[in-house]
């Protein structure tokens, strides 16, 4: 009886300990971009989706407009396992990886359905295989729009000769020197810095996304804008690759499906966000000219070359190929 009593006990202990909940794993994300950004919400979204997916097995933990880890730190980070997972912009891969500046090649990203052909592309797999070689696992692609405002005060930037001597809002040294072939100077520096540089009279004028010049308010400080298909910019989401391994195939899974997910998501929010810009900047009285196919045309003849010398200096044999491949897309 004792004996039998004893195996019931042990076997009630057994299932009590197994219908314990298991811990979350989790995954600690950093990204620079404020909360109310359409980026920064769907990078929320992908959050989510990445829990549902999983069954809540990771719990993902977003961290805002460099709480955690300031940008230019994300990669090495993640790939030191301070934490285990980030997004980064072109210009955070400037130095260490040169060729993510392919989407700043002037004009070449020049409409919605390129953006919509970029993940699984050649070009996309190539990025992807030079991330891995980091030790990081690169699982998404988060495109903002591919509408380039460029911002000024009394008068429009349209025609080269307009750019002479403007001090104007940079985007690292390889697209620099397409805005250097056009005579003006280039002065790196993010948005949140750009206004404050564009209301001290540093910068002439402020070159970002169309969606970037209404959150970060440039109608404030500047009443012209020129809109044109000059470049896009990414946000890449990517992992700590021993971490990602080490997960069950299920989690590994969720992650991959949610990413899938989300980089439709991205294009849909800055479509949204891309066509309202326009008339919420005249609203709020910023002259609005939309450049014509003849002005792309002269601005491209000039900037593309620059763009191309740089780009191919710098990243060599790689770069040629990779040029090829988006050009084809």
């Amino acid at each position: 009886m004792k004996k039998i009593f004893g195996v019931a006990i042990w076997l009630f202990l057994m299932t009590s300990l197994t219908n314990i909940p298991q811990a979350s794993e989790i995954m600690r994300c950093s990204h620079q971009l404020p909360p109310n950004d359409h980026i920064a919400k769907v990078i929320d979204q992908w959050a989510a989706e990445i829990e549902t997916l999983s069954e809540n097995d990771i719990d993902v933990q977003i961290n805002s407009a460099n709480s955690l880890v300031k940008a230019p730190r994300n990669a090495e980070a993640v790939r030191a396992g301070e934490l285990e997972c980030a997004f980064s912009n072109n210009i955070q891969w400037t130095e260490s990886l040169p060729l993510m500046d392919i989407t700043l090649e002037p004009f070449a990203f020049r409409n919605v359905e390129i953006h919509k052909k970029w993940s699984g592309s050649p070009a996309a797999s190539v990025l992807e295989r030079r991330i891995a070689e980091t030790g990081l696992t690169n699982v998404t692609w988060l495109f903002t729009t591919w509408r380039t405002t460029i911002t000024s005060k009394d008068r429009h930037l349209v025609k080269p000769s307009d750019f002479k001597g403007i001090r104007i809002q940079g985007l690292g040294p390889i697209f620099n020197t397409a805005l250097e072939a056009l005579g003006s100077k280039p002065v790196d520096m993010p948005d949140r810095l750009a206004y404050k540089a564009l209301e001290k009279g540093e910068l002439d004028a402020g070159l970002t996304n169309v969606s970037s010049a209404l959150s970060e308010r440039y109608y404030e400080v500047q009443d012209h804008v020129t809109i044109l298909p000059l470049f896009t910019v990414f946000y890449n989401g990517y992992v700590n690759t021993e971490w990602y391994n080490a997960l069950p195939e299920k989690s590994r899974q969720a992650i991959i499906d949610a990413s899938a997910k989300a980089e439709i998501w991205a294009i849909e929010a800055s479509e949204i966000s891309a066509a309202a810009a326009p008339g919420l900047l005249k609203g709020e009285d910023m002259q609005i000219h939309i450049a014509t196919m003849p002005e792309i045309e002269v601005l491209k003849d000039i900037m593309l070359p620059a763009f191309k010398n740089k780009y191919l200096a710098t990243t060599g044999r790689n770069g040629v190929d990779l040029i090829t491949l988006v050009d084809q897309m």
